[in-house]
This record gives structure tokens, sequence and C-alpha cells, in this order.
């Protein structure tokens, strides 16, 4: 027995170490995929389970949410988007400095000296400027399809609060830079924080209720753009505001599959054509035992009762989409990279204003109400859309047309011809306003008050709100009014934002083009 080799003689001990050494890949792939691979039902399942980052998804995906046409990526484009702001974020933060006196000098280190640090502040602004657009679009999506309603309301407001959130991290990334650009353009965000003081002031109550001044020092540390208001910024750009946004999209994607996925309309089966021969059957693998029903389950969970049919694995169909969209915004962030700078200034300086000092371009359209009333245009009529669309889920109780593109009562028509008043209101009122002015010109001594409720804003709102109101008349459908005043809105916004980035001028005065501007 003792010439018999045992587990501490060096020859079988060291073989063992061999071949263990040789099956580290293997076993370290194992180890990470506890579920094994995905090549079966309950591997597919167990790969979605089991994984920290993925499951927020919900272990099957009926073909209509993978349908280009139900969402177009919007949703993935806007997290792509983010995480690679996230990551180019980083990179930069090694180089920059938060420091009045020092944080020009190290973005143009970035911009000159770092190796790619020209490429990589570009690719982060332009992923910021996707990842508005994405919201913006998202959030149409939405609700155009109706996908706002039962049992999705509360994520509908979710998705509200992320739309000031990610507006509010790309605002706060405007300042860092510290040219003339960011300076002035954080200064008109600083007034319009402060705007409130034109009630209280028409009010004569500032004094004892100041809460515009609050509101200002609050953003900014004082009472204007300097050292205290760039720390603040910084801070809120790479701390606070990433991780209030990362904390409402986990919530967010959580409820997108507790409240049962997509919203799908209520024939989808027969809208879908047959599945193709790639895609993997409801079931792969024939059960081993058979179960007789032991009792009927009540729920108001949307899985309760829905069956497997047209479903397939979100491993791998679903992530192989989500992967070719975020392949996609890399892409595009690249390319425009490539082509487009972003944009550089000349240090701030304080005491040389700006002119035209214009803020970030999905602002303009509220900067262009802002020139007749800063707290209506900057805060009021804001205030009042979000709210409005946050309770629209509450207000539209029908069921038809969810999931469907312009779903419910008029349909696309109604659509069309909504953004078609919606377009002629907007540029009916900003003709008169930008051709014989408003009341400031036409009343010199009118009161604050009556500038406050009456001005452009405030008359395209009323205007808007009388055609939904006959919408929903016309119509007899909640759904009808909302699809109505939500096309007006986006008509408004687009031409507003289109007036402001390219023809207003100096003084903010209307020129056809900028080679109309007046010489210095």
């Amino acid at each position: 027995m003792s010439g018999l080799p045992t587990e501490t003689d060096g020859g079988p001990a060291l073989g063992r170490f061999a071949d263990n050494l040789k099956r580290i890949p293997r076993r370290f792939l194992e180890t990470m995929f506890r579920g094994g691979r995905p090549d079966s039902d309950r591997g597919r399942s167990n790969f979605v389970f089991q994984n920290v980052f993925l499951h927020l998804h919900s272990v099957r995906t009926h073909r209509w949410s993978l349908k280009w046409s139900t969402t177009w990526g919007l949703g993935m484009i806007t997290l792509g988007s983010f995480l690679v702001t996230v990551v180019t974020g980083v990179l930069l933060m090694f180089y920059y400095k938060p420091y009045p006196d020092v944080a020009y000098q190290s973005i143009k280190d970035i911009h000159f000296v770092v190796p790619t640090g020209h490429f990589l502040r570009n690719i982060h602004r332009w992923a910021a400027n996707i990842m508005v657009v994405g919201v913006l679009l998202h959030m149409a999506r939405v609700f155009f399809t109706a996908s706002y309603r039962k049992p999705r309301e509360f994520n509908w407001v979710i998705g509200m609060l992320l739309l000031p959130v990610t507006l509010g991290l790309s605002f706060t990334g405007y300042l860092l830079p510290w040219d003339q650009l960011a300076y002035w353009a954080i200064t008109i965000g600083a007034n319009i924080a402060q705007s409130p003081r034109e009630v209280t002031d028409a009010l004569g109550i500032t004094q004892q209720f100041d809460p515009g001044g609050l509101q200002k020092l609050i953003l900014l540390g004082s009472d204007e753009v300097g050292e205290e208001a760039l720390i603040r910024f910084y801070l809120l750009h790479v701390l606070i505001l990433p991780l209030v946004l990362c904390f409402l999209v986990a919530v967010h994607f959580w409820r997108v599959r507790k409240d049962g996925g997509l919203a799908r309309p209520a024939d989808v089966d027969v809208r879908l054509p047959p599945p193709e021969r790639r895609t993997f059957p409801v079931f792969t693998e024939a059960p081993a035992k058979t179960y007789s029903l032991a009792a009927v389950v009540k729920s108001r969970t949307p899985a309760v009762g829905n069956p497997p049919e047209n479903t397939v694995p979100s491993m791998p169909h679903l992530f192989y989409a989500e992967a070719a969209v975020f392949m996609l915004t890399i892409f595009l962030c690249v390319l425009l990279s490539l082509f487009i700078d972003a944009p550089l200034k000349e240090i701030a300086n304080p005491l040389v204003p700006e002119n035209p000092a214009k803020a970030p371009w999905y602002f303009l359209g509220l900067q262009e109400l802002v020139a007749h009333s800063a707290f209506m245009g900057g805060i009021g009529i804001p205030m009042i859309t979000l709210l409005g669309l946050a309770l629209i889920p509450y207000l539209d109780r029908e069921k038809a047309g969810t999931g469907l593109w312009f779903g419910g009562s008029g349909g696309g028509r109604l659509v069309a011809m909504s953004a078609a008043y919606g377009l002629a209101a907007v540029l009916v009122v900003e003709a008169v306003a930008i051709r014989f002015g408003w009341l400031q010109q036409w009343w010199p001594g009118c009161p604050q008050l009556l500038i406050i409720l009456l001005n452009p804003g405030t008359v395209l709102t009323v205007l808007y709100g009388i055609w939904s109101v006959w919408v929903v008349k016309r119509f007899d459908s909640t759904r009808a009014g909302a699809l109505g005043l939500f096309a007006c809105f986006m008509a408004g916004f687009i031409v507003l934002t289109v007036v402001g980035t390219w023809f207003r001028g100096p003084n903010w005065e209307f020129y056809w083009s900028p080679s109309q501007w007046p010489g210095h």
C-alpha cells in the first residue's frame, strides 16, 4: 500500500494543477453564468433571472414589442447615450478642474493637449444631445401609442420625472467649460430661476416672501455666477443628478416588466404574422411531468392570465435587438463627433455680455417666451405643461387604440389637423409679436401682472386649450382631446425652438439671417 500514489504525491497533484489551470477560462464562464449555456427555456430564463444587470427584463418578450415600428428603439437609444456620457464623462474628469481660474484652461488642455481628449469631449457632448432628443421622442412615442394607460399610469409619471432630470443633467454640464457661451447661458437660467420676483414685486411682497431669490441662491450659491455656482453645477452634473437618474431609470425599467411589458393592441395576435423559422418556439423542451389545475389565481398583476403564445425568450431575441440599437447609438455619436466639434469660445468674462446670449437649444423655445415674461415663459407654462402631461393617464380611461400609433378617436388625421392648427397658431402669434411688439410696446405703463397673464406664451396655451376642448366635444373622447393638445404643443415647441435658434440676433431682435446682424 505504501507504494501507491496518494493525493499528496507530487506527480498527480501537479498534473491536476496543470489540468485545472487549463480549465480556468471555461470554469470562469461557468461560474459567471450560473445557469449554464442558454440553450434551453430553463437556461435562457436563468440567464435573465440570475444576472444583476439583466433581471429587470422579463424572461419572455412578446413579438409585437420586438417590431421596430413599435418603439423605434428610442428607449434604448436614450439609455445607450446616457451610458456613453457616463463613460466619456468619467474619462474627462481625470483632467477637468472645477475652479473658475483653471476650468477653462483644463478644457483647452483636454481639447488640444490630452491624447484623444478633443474626440472624447465631442462624443460626450453629442451623446448628451442625443439623450435629450431620445427622451423627447420616446415620450412622444409612448403618448402617441397610448402606452400610458392602465396599468402603466405610474410609469408614465416616472417618465415625466426623467424628462426634467435629463434636461438638468445636460444643462448643468453647460457651465463647466467656463467660456462666454456657458457663462451667459447659465446667467439666463439663473434669471429664470429668479423670475417669481415678477409676481412678488407686482404684489409688493418680495421683502416678506421671495421664492425667486431663494431659487437663484440655491442654484448659484450667491447672487451671481461664480466659483460657488461652478462647484454646485459640477456636483449636480457628476454625482447628484446621475444618481437620481439611475434610480428613476431602474424603477422605470422594473415597472415596464411588472406592468406586463410594452403596451399591445387587444387584437395583437391577429396583427402579427407567423413567426420566422429562426425564432425559438414557445417551448423547446417536452415537459417531464404533467400537472392538474390546483387553483384559480386572482391578481391585478398583468402577467396573470397572459398566455405565452407569440412570445419569445428575451435571450437572445431582445438582447440582440438592444445590442444593435446600442451599437447604432455609439456609431452615431462617433460619426457626429468626427465632423462637428463641441463649441469653445473665449474665457468667461462677466464684464463683456454675450450678445445674443442663448440658452442650450432645448431651452431656446422657452427663451423665446421668456423674452415677454420670464416667469410664465420659464416656470409657469412649463409647470402647467408637465402637470397636464402627468395627469393624462388618469384622465384618459378609454381602451380603444392602446398600443397603436395615433390610436383612439380621430387617429392620425386628428393629429395632422392638430399639428396644422398648432403650427398656424404659433406662427400668427409670433408674427404679431415680432412685427408689432406686445403689451410693453403698446402700453408702456402696463401693469406687470397683466404682462404676466397676457403674453404670447399664455395666449398660445389658451388657444391650444380651446382647440383641445373643441376636439373632445367633436369626437366625444378624452383621448382625442389629449392627442390634439399634445400635437399642438409639439408644433409650438418646434417653431419656437427654430425661431430662437436661427432667427434671433443681438438684443434678441428678429433677423432672417446672421448676415443682417448689425456690425460692432
